[in-house]
């Protein structure tokens, strides 16, 4: 045999069904010591012995076999045991494998640097082969154990990962409106509630803009429902552009009627964002026979209320919602918008 070939006692395979297979990989330069450790470890079937010579290729001979433990010299031609040992553990493919160091002397100071090192075991070669066996197998079991372990608790975090991914997915499929790709009514409502507590707490207004596309029966009438799915989406995509923080949140309130709730938004913000969400749905120029002008249009209500402790969230829909009936009334294509001072008498 020449120096630098690795031998092994059984050829590499599966691991025997009813006890694990150990992989053992011996780094000395004495091909002796190699012999005599491959007959002290012959007799057990699930024990493959691989043996590496060469020091240079330790690593590299690691990296080939994936031993589960590895039985190392400390003295070798040209590189220092404990150097390998340290090399062992810097490298990630090896860092995690037990090393049983193996020195010619029960030497304190040696086997304390050796465990410095990295080392889970130092023994003084060549040992009694039911001792080295017992050492080995101990220390594989362990190191199996741990791969386990860890395959067991990255699979879990996988299967959480992807539970939540799916949870997040459902939640989110339950909170759009499939049309639009905008918040659906259960969402918006639920946003309403907390946003009104919210602003109730900090005393800070809250505002809501109705959004209603103008003869948009009419429309569909004339062009047909799937035109009229596509206006929608397109007007939705206004809509959400508009809402420009991530607080603020577009939805829509059902049938060709939007929202946009807009947290810690006074009176002036809340007529700007209202006047530009009607101008670009007007610069669309979606044509439409019996619109205004020829094209579709929106007509906008809106409210902003600092909330007082005994009110609910509803008068703020109310309010809005009658802000757009008289938007419409009006004339269409125009924004009403009205605070606590400027409610009619019936809110």
């Amino acid at each position: 045999m020449r120096k630098g070939d690795m031998i092994h006692s059984n050829p590499p395979g599966p691991p025997i069904a009813d006890e694990y297979t150990v992989m053992v990989l011996l780094v000395d330069d004495q091909v002796m010591v190699g012999e005599a450790v491959r007959r002290a470890l012959a007799e057990d079937p699930n024990i493959d012995f691989h043996y590496c010579p060469d020091p240079a290729r330790a690593i590299a001979a690691a990296g080939e076999v994936k031993p589960t433990v590895i039985l190392q010299d400390l003295v070798m031609p040209g590189v220092d045991g404990l150097t390998l040992v340290r090399e062992y553990r810097a490298n990630a493919d090896t860092r995690d494998i037990p090393i049983i160091v193996l020195s010619t002397e029960e030497d304190p100071a040696v086997k304390g640097e050796a465990f410095v090192a990295g080392a889970n075991d130092y023994l003084v070669k060549l040992p009694d082969r039911i001792e080295l066996i017992a050492r080995i197998r101990y220390h594989s079991k362990a190191y199996l154990n741990q791969r386990q372990r860890d395959e067991a608790y990255r699979a879990l975090r996988d299967s959480q990962r992807q539970l939540m991914e799916m949870n997040f997915e459902l939640s989110r499929l339950t909170s759009v409106d499939g049309l639009t790709g905008l918040g659906n009514r259960r969402y918006l409502d639920e946003m309403l509630d907390a946003e009104w507590k919210r602003a109730g707490r900090a005393q800070c207004p809250l505002s809501v803009l109705m959004i209603d596309v103008d003869h948009f029966k009419q429309y569909n009438d004339t062009y047909g429902h799937l035109a009229g799915d596509e206006v929608l989406r397109q007007v939705a995509a206004v809509v959400q552009k508009c809402a420009g923080r991530a607080t603020d949140l577009a939805a829509r309130f059902g049938g060709e009627e939007f929202a946009l709730l807009l947290p810690v938004t006074d009176l002036a913000g809340t007529v700007r964002l209202a006047e530009k969400v009607r101008n670009d749905v007007e610069n669309l120029r979606l044509p439409h026979a019996c619109g205004l002008d020829g094209r579709i249009s929106v007509s906008i209500g809106g409210t902003c209320l600092v909330p007082h402790r005994t009110e609910s969230s509803y008068i703020l829909v109310d309010a809005a919602d009658r802000a757009l009936y008289e938007a419409k009334r009006g004339g269409r294509n125009r924004v009403v918008v009205h605070d606590r001072e400027s409610l009619p008498a019936t809110a």
